[in-house]
């Protein structure tokens, strides 16, 4: 009998043991993150990605509880930044906010430093921004069905992007297939760029992202035909969508998401993925995003993963058809 006690003296001892040690592991997980969060922007300081940046981030720093560090990586269509995120260690302190790039980059690459689906943890898609088709307000196009019928003539119509590969250049090559013309393409070193050419009359024509676009349009330096979404943008519900007026199953955004190294614990990646929501949830945010165009999404990492496969399914259709390729 002292015997079997002694053994189940030493049992106890050490289940008591595994349970501290569990118990130390759970507090690790619950204490992060114990330092400065680094958020990579994969694009420049200006853009309507790092604006975002600059908008949530404080936000989360309260929410997480530890300062949330912006770090501009731009380049190569995020690709830059991409890059040094997917050999960053996966613990939660190096995040990543990307763009549409992130879904078609993959597309129009033949050779990357990273594979897009394995390289990084989906943690939020924050929000769609959809594209608006505006042009120059002295244009005769006043509409999709005017645009459809210019771009089938022989004589060619232009439209500009912020480079070859952008999202701009994109949603006119989707436009193209879809309404079976043969706009051509201006590249620009930039959507500023592009902008002002199409303002002047340079170029009549371009498939702008709504948030960088639309005080233009308010201010009269450029009119706005058609926006890209499958529905109505609630900043101006007026506007006919694409799809509505003559082009079925067009819808083209500029999005944004947050993504972390592949291989960062899933606790990290859903608490900061709920941190991000309740951050969307907050009114003043929600309303400043709103003012670009913004529709606040907060998705879970599992809600990101099928959107972001769709989209890269997607544009890599497009690429094909189109014939495109950027290597």
């Amino acid at each position: 009998m002292t015997s079997f006690i002694k053994r189940l003296t030493r049992c106890s001892g050490m289940l008591a043991a595994a349970g501290l040690l569990v118990g130390a592991a759970a507090t690790a997980h619950a204490a992060y993150p114990e330092r400065p969060v680094t958020l990579v922007v994969t694009y420049p300081p200006g853009g309507t990605v790092d604006v975002v940046a600059r908008l949530i981030g404080p936000k989360l720093a309260a929410e997480l509880g530890q300062p949330v560090v912006i770090e501009n990586r731009g380049g190569a269509g995020g690709m830059i930044g991409g890059a040094m995120v997917a050999k960053a260690q996966p613990d939660g302190y190096t995040l990543m906010l990307d763009a549409s790039n992130h879904a078609q980059n993959p597309a129009l690459h033949s050779k990357m430093q990273f594979d897009t689906l394995t390289a990084f943890a989906p943690v939020s898609l924050l929000l769609r921004v959809p594209n608006v088709l505006v042009v120059t307000p002295s244009y005769e196009v006043k509409s999709v069905a005017d645009l459809i019928k210019l771009g089938k003539a022989k004589d060619p119509v232009y439209f500009a992007s912020a480079g070859p590969g952008s999202a701009q250049h994109l949603a006119g090559e989707l436009f193209n297939l879809l309404a079976k013309t043969h706009l051509q393409h201006v590249a620009y070193k930039g959507g500023g760029p592009a902008m002002i050419d199409v303002m002047s009359g340079q170029v009549p024509v371009m498939f702008a992202s709504m948030g960088s676009a639309w005080q233009h349009v308010k201010n009269g330096k450029l009119r706005a035909v058609a926006v890209g979404g499958l529905e109505r943008s609630k900043t101006a519900p007026d506007l006919p969508t694409i799809a509505e007026s003559g082009v079925p199953g067009y819808e083209t955004y500029e999005w944004n998401a947050v993504f972390a190294p592949a291989g960062t614990p899933p606790a990290i990646v859903d608490q900061v993925s709920q941190a991000l929501a309740k951050v969307l949830r907050d009114p003043a945010i929600a309303e400043q995003l709103a003012g670009i165009g913004a529709e606040t999404i907060g998705s879970t990492p599992a809600e990101l993963d099928t959107f972001r496969r769709a989209e890269i399914a997607k544009w890599q259709r497009v690429v094909k058809e189109a014939n495109l390729k950027l290597d």
